[in-house]
């Protein structure tokens, strides 16, 4: 039996050391001033010691969240989390950006109590076939049929993030703080809802874009892949990734049709009204075998001996629209009355205003403000008319929460 504080979860305690880019049990056991072995024992799930209700309220504060966190269940998913890379990644960004995502598998259920969020529709394209026996053209015909099913013809095809929360899957922005990530998938362990967490670093709409189209390939396709495949197939799986979003974007019935020749130049008018960067460009042409390798590798040097690998022409051309879905969903919960940020905070979050905000797309001190008010205008005289009862006038007033 444990002894300090009955309902005490370890797994939270690693996971909020982690989401804090702690280092280690050591850099935490310094930082509220107790040792090593202490902290070692509450992590560890066979052990019978806990922290004392004293301790759990100076952990809580150190760690700026509410004591309650620790006593809650992690929302950590049994399906593995795709991630680009685990070779050349830090450890701890990797295990940063795991509690983030289950900050936001959490975040997205709570939300769920209140507002109805779009249903996923995601087709199964597979129809029973495993994943590892997806041919090219397979991967081609996928990309092609899933157009057809969100109504998206055959041209550019707008904001994936938006897309994304259309069909039902929940989507997030970080600075992720790291080069080496560019976007995380993860299904809820609740509900299976597919999760998406982008990065924001060194961000512009077309990288946005492809990231954002990457991560929606591995909820189409991966949803089934058992964890302990995810490391041995993670080449394939990420092919697959790569492929399925670039054929996304650039479908192989028209996108081709519009390179007249293949030349930076005629790929960077294609990014202006395709918003997909160059070099995924020169890629797909690649993929499709309309340009050969030679001249694959001569436009790969001259793209990096114009510097274009440290930013292309028009990457800051379109303004990166944020995620709204869960953004919209606490404004409608607020504004309406049905809970004030004060009770949301005191009973249904347990980590900060600051991480909710980040997680949700709320602008910097959303929580600190008050919210706006409902007024009801009066039946009458409006600028020397007379309203019929019962008729009025709509005014609308500016969103102070968009940004």
């Amino acid at each position: 039996m444990r002894i300090g504080t009955p309902g005490f979860i370890p797994a939270r305690l690693t996971e909020i050391r982690h989401a804090r880019r702690i280092p280690s049990r050591a850099a935490l056991a310094r930082r509220i001033e107790s040792s090593a072995s202490s902290v070692s024992r509450w992590e560890d799930d066979d052990s019978d010691q806990t922290p004392d209700p004293a301790m759990l309220v100076r952990m809580a504060g150190e760690l700026h969240v509410r004591p309650e966190y620790f006593l809650r269940d992690t929302y950590e998913s049994d399906r593995p989390t795709f991630l680009r890379s685990l070779s050349s990644t830090l450890v701890r960004d990797l295990a940063y950006q795991k509690a983030q995502m289950q900050w936001l598998h959490e975040a997205s259920y709570i939300i769920s109590h209140y507002v109805d969020l779009p249903e996923v529709d995601i087709p199964d394209v597979l129809a029973g076939t495993d994943y590892t026996q997806l041919r090219d053209e397979d991967i081609e015909q996928i990309a092609l049929d899933l157009r057809r099913h969100w109504n998206l013809g055959e041209g550019p095809s707008g904001d994936i993030v938006a897309l994304m929360e259309r069909i039902g899957i929940i989507v997030a922005t970080i600075p992720m703080n790291t080069t080496k990530l560019d976007g995380l998938c993860s299904w809820s362990p609740i509900d299976g809802r597919p999760h998406v967490l982008l990065a924001t670093d060194k961000m512009s709409f077309p990288r946005r874009q492809m990231d954002a189209a990457h991560e929606l390939a591995h909820a189409v396709l991966h949803r089934a892949v058992p964890a302990e495949e995810f490391e041995a197939n993670l080449r394939v799986i990420e092919r697959q990734a790569f492929r399925l979003g670039s054929a996304f974007l650039m479908p192989s019935t028209s996108y081709p049709h519009e390179v007249r020749r293949c030349s930076l130049a005629v790929l960077a008018s294609l990014k202006e009204r395709w918003r997909v960067s160059i070099k995924a460009q020169i890629k797909r042409l690649s993929d499709l075998d309309i340009i050969p390798e030679e001249l694959s590798r001569q436009l790969y040097k001259l793209y990096s001996a114009k510097g274009w690998s440290k930013g292309e022409p028009l990457d800051q051309h379109w303004p990166i629209q944020q995620p709204r879905a869960l953004r919209d969903s606490l404004n409608l919960i607020v504004d309406n009355g049905v809970r004030s940020k004060a009770d949301l905070l005191a009973t249904e979050f347990t980590i900060s205003a600051t991480d909710v905000e980040l997680l949700c797309g709320l602008s910097p001190g959303w929580f600190e403000r008050d919210a706006a008010e409902v007024v009801t205008l009066k039946h009458g005289r409006l600028d020397g008319e007379i309203l019929p009862q019962g008729e009025g006038q709509i005014i609308a007033f500016p969103d102070r929460h968009r940004r």
